[in-house]
């Protein structure tokens, strides 16, 4: 099949797809694991210490693992040449051939470190299961990996062309109390010429503060801040403050989700201090409001003609002053802002931000300070064609889900890592 007197088979060699190695001999162990005996095609090789040309000094057969094969654990059996130099003068005596297969002293082979860290950054698995795939234990899979992910993550045009730049909190650790329960993302929003948004994470840090987020800018390599235009933010002041030192010249903007969110918090806390100036205590499932508690959350626009009815007649009977529905109207005019058009939705965001303060309801009048301090971020969002942190929320769910699958991580730098891989905008999603 191979040729009169070929020592191997030029077919597997086709299909071990390495450059200047050979498969001599395949078979299926006691392990039932694919086992691939392979030799390289050097026939000379000069000393490394002096240049002498060396001479065979017999073989060592070396076990490496290799990515998996037809539904097995792959296992190599590379017999390497051992060299002698012939110089007498020279301090070294033997040495063995190196191969890009795989770096001295590795039990992984690097085809088989690429393939893990491509199925943790585009399939929902994890280390444990490429160990049992690999044949091998957690950590020798996780050193490999490790290897390759920070290769990846430490290349520069990472962080090229980033013109628009997300912030947001995550929490990492839930059963924690203290500065490192929770850690501070940065995402890259940056639009492509045809306007669609491929969100991917660029960094996290421990902590969440301002003061995380400066000093995460100021290390970055020199021109990043620069070619920065905007920044999305939730309206959290340590990040305002951070954006403003190290982003001058961005445009920071107050995300939409978050605006909306501060009014649905406020209808909430409407109803529940009615229902308690009226009852006396928490809502009970025949009571009016809390009945209703789910649609006051609804866009107006959403509501059919019965669920329109049942709202009308809970708040006649539960709100006899009308905050509860006078709160609601405010929450659906906040909403508004962000379903017209531009030149319309910022006259409704200038009127709402100058009349929520003398509001005679006091948690909307705490709104309306809140979006006063912050008038120009949410009015930047106009100037910007809609820059939201949509993206950055959609990138801590990809997150989220990687700490499910492992059940929670101890190590924050096996952390970052993992997040990195799986949120670096490379996973293609397909609806």
């Amino acid at each position: 099949m191979c040729g009169l007197g070929a020592r191997w088979c030029a077919r597997a060699d086709v299909m071990f797809d390495v450059p200047g190695m050979h498969v001599i001999d395949v078979e299926i162990d006691d392990e039932q694991r694919l086992v691939l005996t392979v030799e390289s095609d050097q026939l000379e090789h000069g000393c490394p210490g002096c240049g002498v040309l060396a001479v065979g000094h017999g073989r060592r057969c070396r076990t490496l693992h290799d990515a998996p094969c037809l539904g097995r654990v792959t296992v190599l059996r590379w017999l390497t040449r051992v060299w002698r130099c012939l110089e007498r003068e020279c301090a070294t005596t033997t040495f063995t051939e190196q191969h890009p297969l795989a770096p001295p002293r590795a039990v992984l082979g690097v085809r088989a470190g690429r393939w893990a860290t491509d199925a943790l950054s585009h399939d929902d698995t994890t280390v444990s299961a490429l160990a049992r795939h690999l044949g091998v234990a957690w950590h020798t899979a996780w050193v490999a990996i490790e290897a390759e992910a920070k290769a990846r993550v430490r290349k520069p045009e990472r962080l090229r062309q980033v013109k628009t730049l997300g912030v947001d909190e995550h929490i990492w650790r839930p059963s924690r109390v203290g500065q490192d329960r929770a850690v501070t993302i940065m995402v890259d929003l940056t639009r492509d010429q045809d306007g669609c948004l491929h969100a991917r994470l660029l960094d996290a840090v421990v902590g969440r503060s301002g003061t995380a987020y400066k000093s995460w800018l100021q290390a970055q390599p020199d021109g990043f801040t620069a070619s920065v235009e905007q920044a999305a933010l939730d309206p959290f002041r340590g990040y305002a403050n951070a954006i403003r030192d190290e982003l001058g010249d961005a445009v920071a903007v107050l995300d939409a989700f978050h605006v909306v969110r501060l009014g649905t918090q406020v209808v909430d806390e409407v109803r529940r201090r009615v229902q308690q100036d009226t009852l006396g205590h928490r809502g009970h499932k025949d009571d009016p409001l809390y009945q209703v508690r789910g649609l006051l959350r609804h866009g107006v626009e959403r509501l059919t003609e019965r669920q329109q009815a049942k709202l009308t007649r809970c708040l006649e009977a539960g709100d006899p002053d009308k905050e509860v529905d006078l709160a609601w109207q405010c929450y659906q005019q906040l909403r508004s802002i962000y379903h017209a058009t531009a030149a319309e939705g910022r006259r409704i965001a200038e009127k709402v931000i100058a009349s929520f303060p003398t509001c005679p309801i006091p948690e909307v009048a705490r709104l309306g300070r809140t979006l006063k301090a912050w008038k120009a971020q949410v009015l930047a969002y106009f100037d910007t064609g809609g820059v939201s942190n949509g993206g950055t929320e959609a990138i801590n769910l990809i997150i989220e889900k990687v700490r499910r699958l492992a059940h929670g991580f101890r190590d924050f730098n096996h952390y970052r890592l993992r997040i990195l891989l799986a949120a670096s905008g490379d996973r293609t999603y397909r609806g």
